[in-house]
């Protein structure tokens, strides 16, 4: 499978700036201490985003909760791929405002270093909640896992819910979903986000190192929307369709597609200027 780095080397380059691939938990490591501070407007779009998707996520992951039997072991709901924290966080307060759901939550991510930064946040977190919910952080790399023997403990016997936000990108299609379906229990719900393939055909996760100058690059593909729901079908999957409040929004079925507009594009930053009119 070709890489966005493959298909960018293809095209001249009008970026000057020297550009470095590594190894994605070595990228990650290294963007972890400004991960949340450098401006990347996917993210701040991302976390919009999830502030209306994660109300109709949970509705229904608690409706597959109130069917399990009460003597079986407390469902989870897992943040995969969850890197410093950042929908952990947002999955905290929405779980806090539904008070009659109790979850185990988890996050799982490739990066001891973004593990790190996350183990901070969700400190910081607690210490505002009158009743903090704890949270278990483990290292899980989706590309070295071919087995559920490889999943960590806590994983126990699944998920009801999970959520995988800008992850997918780094990740084969086909490997991807094969690691979720093995954190889930039977008929759990799996939320995804992911830039879209017009983005992916110009650009790419990374940052520039603030000690060198160089643009840091991990490992990512272009997925299409229509290759995404193959996989997820030929993987067990099926796709539910999303209600949304927001009528404006170029839904697809079981696919919400945002886009930079004007209006966006003040609430994101400078650096989603270059993307308005880009999906």
């Amino acid at each position: 499978m070709a890489t966005i780095q493959d298909m960018l080397a293809a095209e001249p380059s009008k970026n000057s700036q020297p550009t470095q691939y590594v190894d994605t938990v070595e990228a990650y490591n290294k963007w972890a201490e400004v991960y949340d501070t450098d401006g990347n407007f996917l993210q701040r779009l991302d976390t919009i985003e999830m502030r209306s998707l994660l109300p109709n996520f949970l509705d229904r992951v608690s409706t597959l909760q109130d069917k399990v039997e009460t003597t079986a072991p407390r469902s989870s709901i897992i943040d995969l791929g969850c890197g410093t924290g950042r929908n952990t966080v947002q999955l905290l307060d929405a779980l806090s405002a539904r008070k009659n759901d109790t979850f185990n939550l988890i996050g799982l991510d490739a990066s001891p270093g973004m593990l790190d930064v996350a183990r901070t946040a969700l400190k910081e977190h607690a210490t505002k909640q009158t009743s903090p919910q704890p949270v278990s952080l483990d290292i899980l790399d989706i590309l070295q896992t071919a087995s559920s023997s490889q999943l960590p403990p806590s994983i126990g016997a699944g998920a009801s819910g999970v959520i995988s936000t800008l992850v997918l990108e780094h990740i084969p299609l086909a490997q991807f979903f094969a690691v979720a379906s093995m954190i889930m229990r039977p008929g759990a719900y799996l939320l995804v986000t992911n830039m879209h393939e017009e983005m992916g055909m110009q650009s790419q996760a990374g940052f520039t190192d603030p000690e060198s100058g160089v643009k840091i690059r991990p490992t990512s593909y272009c997925h299409a929307i229509p290759d995404v729901l193959k996989a997820a079908q030929e993987a067990g999957f099926s796709v539910a369709k999303i209600v949304e409040n927001d009528v404006t929004s170029n839904c697809e079925e079981g696919v919400v597609i945002r886009g930079v507009d004007e209006e966006l594009r003040h609430v994101l930053g400078a650096r989603a200027g270059k993307w308005v009119g880009v999906k």
